[in-house]
């Protein structure tokens, strides 16, 4: 497991987001801080669509990145030159596996599926760069089907091959199984790219690594079509903290990374995102504030600063005393127990008052009309 890569394709599948575009300047920023954190190969987009994604996909090409470029195809030679102009040093060839697909949206045959993707593998083979075969909807495929496209696309050339939950269908125990015999009996790399439609993108794709899977495809906070993918700060941080396995990435600046691209797209960044949504070191609840102050570790999986995040707590409803001597603290005001008691009665009245958290301004003239009380 320690030699699992990452491959993200924000720019390509992020960007297939609906109403998500990525401006030339955005894609290439995006680019290098994917680099910078330490993905092992970027999916930069799709040169065949040309004009300006060409162009982006060029530059990030010329940037000397230490990660691979990935230019995603058709199971088409054009597509494939399209991306070769770009100079990229991969290519990614997709074409759909499952009858369903083979039949409605192809209009094709399983044959010509095969033919299709062997003819597009053994030209990009020709030109010396590294070959992913997509078989997409490979969740929903015959498994006998998906090992004949697997042989296939392996004796064709493939270095990979990339399984699609396209639709998200999959749990842990069934991804497990597939990609488990997928990988025993074809005996070829494999990367795991899931959707997150029933919100297991992330764990099928942990499942796939756990059954051999050397690649996860992921985006930056979940991006992508319908529910999203796999987001790559979960897959990072999971296999770091729930399987003990350092990819070495840089994750002190996950956040940043999230930020920069949740705005380039027009997307919110949920406060309860996992891992670097702002709520997750956000702590309201007395008990849980009490645990946290003696050891962090009682409520956090992880500390704040791994990611890229600071630890804060909210003073409300829910709050206990620990947490307002603690807020005061912060200010270098120590509250004795019966202060901390008396404020906090009048914290939680005025907090369901106004049916949210205080301000630590709103904090500090309950104490000094409180003072003022006591005075009389």
């Amino acid at each position: 497991m320690s030699q699992i890569k990452i491959v993200d394709t924000t720019l390509r599948d992020g960007e297939q987001t609906a109403g998500v575009v990525f401006s030339n300047p955005e894609k290439i920023r995006i680019a290098k801080m994917l680099d910078d954190v330490g993905v092992d190969q970027i999916e930069a987009g799709i040169p065949v669509m040309g004009g300006h994604e060409k162009e982006a996909i060029t530059e990030i090409c010329k940037l000397g990145l230490r990660a691979s470029i990935m230019g995603w195809n058709r199971a088409v030679i054009k597509d494939i030159e399209a991306s070769l102009e770009c100079g990229v040093d991969a290519v990614a060839i997709s074409i759909s596996t499952s009858d369903i697909h083979i039949e409605h949206k192809l209009r094709s045959t399983r044959s010509k599926v095969l033919a299709d993707m062997v003819r597009a593998v053994e030209f990009a083979k020709q030109q010396g760069v590294y070959i992913s075969a997509n078989a997409e909807d490979a969740s929903r495929t015959d498994p006998d089907f998906l090992f004949e496209f697997t042989q296939a696309a392996k004796e064709a050339g493939a270095d990979r091959v990339r399984f699609c939950d396209t639709v998200g269908i999959l749990d842990p125990f069934t991804t497990f199984e597939l990609v488990k015999k997928l990988i025993d009996t074809a005996g070829i790399d494999v990367e795991m790219h899931t959707h997150n439609d029933f919100g297991m993108a992330t764990a099928n794709a942990l499942a796939g690594v756990k059954a051999g899977a050397g690649w996860v495809g992921v985006t930056v906070i979940g991006l992508g079509e319908r529910a999203g993918n796999a987001a790559l700060e979960e897959v990072v941080m999971a296999l770091k903290c729930l399987q003990g396995v350092d990819l070495n990435f840089k994750t002190a600046k996950f956040r940043e990374l999230a930020e920069y691209v949740s705005r380039a797209a027009s997307r919110e960044l949920p406060a309860w995102k996992a891992i670097v949504g702002s709520n997750v070191f956000t702590h309201e609840s007395g008990i849980h504030v009490d645990g946290t102050l003696k050891n962090s570790k009682t409520y956090e999986a992880f500390c704040p600063e791994e990611v890229g995040l600071t630890r804060q707590i909210v003073i409300g409803k829910h709050s206990g005393s620990h947490s307002i001597k603690a807020k005061f603290e912060e200010y270098g005001h120590h509250l004795t127990d019966q202060e901390a008691e008396d404020v906090l009665a009048e914290v939680k009245k005025v907090a369901v008052e106004l049916k949210r958290p205080l301000f630590d301004k709103e904090l500090v003239f309950i104490y000094e009309d409180y003072l003022k009380a006591k005075s009389r």
